[in-house]
């Protein structure tokens, strides 16, 4: 059964989310492209553990949940890149990570039909 949450609780879930996936995804990163040590295969694979328990706490469909995640992980990715990379995002990014987010919208908030009693 689907239920909806506010956008206050959404947006942040799927911030952390998005951090879990992307700490998980970075730290092997870091081990084979920038030299850095193996055990952060480790914390790696803790948080890609936490981002897949973290996608189950959102009470809508998996398939309509990882298409409404796709548009925050884009602009907490552009975010990442600022905040920990040191790189300053151009137009291009802010323009695409705005999209991005405006399409999580859509998908999370759009208005739906009631579903059919069971």
């Amino acid at each position: 059964m689907e239920t909806t949450l506010s956008p206050l609780r959404v947006f942040p879930l799927f911030v952390l989310t998005a951090c879990a996936e992307i700490v998980g995804c970075y730290l092997p990163y870091l081990w084979l492209r920038k030299e850095k040590p193996m055990w952060l295969l480790l914390p790696a694979a803790l948080s890609l553990a936490v981002f897949a328990w973290l996608l189950t706490l959102h009470p809508t469909a998996a398939g309509r949940t990882y298409a409404a995640y796709g548009g925050v992980y884009v602009a907490t990715a552009i975010a990442w890149l600022w905040l920990v990379e040191g790189q300053r995002p151009d137009r291009w990014d802010i323009i695409g990570a705005a999209v991005s987010i405006f399409g999580m919208v859509i998908v999370a908030f759009g208005p739906r039909p009631p579903a059919p009693p069971a």
